[in-house]
């Protein structure tokens, strides 16, 4: 059974740049362990001893497999399996150039070292 998995950027390193790779496995957890077993250290980078890492997101088809069953979730052949960076943010103040940048948890916003 061939399950895409879609790697982000910053764990590319363990599957040699490739930004899909192939598993295969009925549930979430075997997916990773076979994958595991080709590309070392990628699992461990994705789940701890506790379940799928804090801040890593993991969707099978476009739904959160938090909500479908966590590494039991199970598979079929053509599933697709994207691994996400969760993102996080917060508020603070930074200067960029000549300009005064503030960031806040919906974006962040650019004014002129005048305050504009």
């Amino acid at each position: 059974m061939a399950i895409e998995v879609r790697i982000p950027t910053i764990l590319r390193t363990y599957t040699g740049g490739e930004k899909a790779v192939a598993g295969e496995g009925a549930t979430l957890a075997d997916v990773l362990t076979d994958l595991d077993s080709r590309h070392a250290g990628l699992r461990e980078r994705i789940v701890d001893d506790k379940g799928l890492r804090r801040f890593v997101n993991v969707y099978v088809n476009d739904e959160d497999v938090r909500f479908m069953g966590g590494l039991e979730t199970a598979l079929k052949d053509g599933d697709t399996v994207t691994v996400l960076p969760a993102v996080a943010g917060g508020a603070g103040e930074g200067r960029a150039g000549g300009a005064s940048v503030r960031v806040t948890a919906g974006g962040a916003g650019v004014r002129d070292s005048a305050g504009g």
